[in-house]
């Protein structure tokens, strides 16, 4: 059997790949409407027990200094796989904690493990997929991470209320640890076929991504893009809801679900897309509509708008962040692994810093002035990165 037919058939794994996405976007969403009932639980305040989410997204974002030279010295579906089925196991383990320092210290350890499966599957899928496909392909891919964000939040209170918030771990970290099983029986011997192995040690691979010019260029976006959108405007949406316009908790959960929507439908219409308009200008039009609708949240006189605006963020978002991705997989395909993990990275780092400083700015100026300036830092984002990714 040649090495082209002993490889696994993309087409036939992508699903399996999307639900280990959507057992890893549980794990970062699961906690947002059961933080309440957790705190009561474990005999502690709502403001404490909000450490459990950082426990999960530090260790993720850390930790992908080590797992992405690992996926590409073992191989990325092998680690992939291994690092889906542990994450299952410590998931379910979290049900088991008996105190607020326990979950703690279990949540640090699904976050670690988690960072292993969507960073190495899209470096698979690098791997795998050309690359005039690839952006369309990591697109259907992240339906499960859009589906776990529109999603977890309802079932989760759901399930919640009905059985305890300890279920829900156990009901997460049993899907986990079943997609694990199911890319193992569908792939059989494939998954331990050999893959080329990028030379030198992790620390040599990211000191060559970080001399090469387009490497420095891409994370450099990849930090603002952090600060901006993930620790930045779109978290914020929720609490302006609430203090801005008066909303209930679910009322304003519920809004900002429309953004799920919004993604749903690039993952459905992204090839046709890129193929009618090209990667460039997709992302310039999405990094555009992005500005624009951060701009406009700001000045927003009624909920309604905002609500109206969510699929509109959700599907620029991705049509701006799609194509990123899929440089990302591409800036060192000797090494994809360790150049996924390092955009992950520095989309982490962004965001840590972006939660800083958009709260502080919020605070001098209040929500609706951080929304312009969010959104006006957005538009210069979208015309720095098409300068400087799209060489004009």
């Amino acid at each position: 059997m040649t090495a082209a037919a002993a490889a696994p058939n993309p087409a036939a794994v992508l699903p399996l790949l999307a639900l280990a996405a959507f057992a890893t976007g549980c794990g970062m969403r699961l906690l947002d409407p059961l933080l309440p009932v957790v705190a009561a639980d474990l005999g502690v305040s709502v403001a404490e027990a909000t450490v459990v989410i950082a426990a999960f997204t530090l260790p993720y974002g850390f930790c992908q200094i080590l797992l992405g030279p690992l996926g590409d010295r073992l191989g990325k579906l092998r680690v992939m796989v291994a690092g889906l089925l542990l994450y299952g196991i410590a998931m379910a383990g979290c049900a088991l904690a008996a105190s607020l320092g326990h979950l703690v210290g279990l949540r640090a350890v699904t976050g670690a493990l988690g960072g292993a499966i969507v960073p190495l599957a899209m470096a698979w899928i690098g791997d795998n997929v050309p690359y005039a496909e690839r952006q369309a392909t990591l697109g259907r891919f992240l339906t499960g991470m859009v589906m776990a964000q529109l999603l977890t939040g309802p079932l989760a209170g759901i399930a919640g209320q009905a059985f305890g918030w300890r279920a829900v771990f156990l009901l997460v970290g049993a899907q986990a640890a079943l997609t694990a099983l199911a890319i193992v029986a569908t792939l059989r011997a494939r998954l331990w076929r050999a893959e080329p192995a990028g030379g030198g040690s992790g620390l040599a691979r990211y000191i060559a991504l970080l001399q090469r010019p387009a490497g420095r260029r891409l994370l450099g976006v990849a930090f603002v893009n952090g600060a901006l959108l993930w620790g930045g405007a779109l978290p914020f949406i929720g609490s302006f809801l609430i203090q801005g316009f008066h909303l209930e908790q679910w009322h304003a959960g519920l809004v900002v679900a429309g953004f799920g929507i919004g993604s749903f439908v690039y993952t459905r219409i992204a090839r046709t897309l890129l193929l009618r308009f090209g990667e460039a200008r997709v992302m310039f039009a999405g990094g555009l509509l992005l500005a624009a609708g951060i701009a406009a949240i700001g000045v927003a006189p009624r909920w309604e708008m905002v609500a109206a605006l969510q699929a509109m963020l959700g599907l620029a978002f991705f049509m701006f962040h799609g194509a990123l991705q899929a440089r990302s997989t591409e800036l060192m395909p000797e090494a994809r692994a360790t150049s996924v993990s390092a955009f992950v990275m520095a989309l982490f780092l962004g965001q840590a810093f972006g939660a800083i400083l958009f709260g502080a700015l919020m605070a001098r100026v209040g929500y609706g002035g951080a929304f312009v300036a969010g959104g006006c830092a957005m538009a210069a984002l979208a015309v720095t990165t098409r300068m400087v990714l799209a060489g004009r």
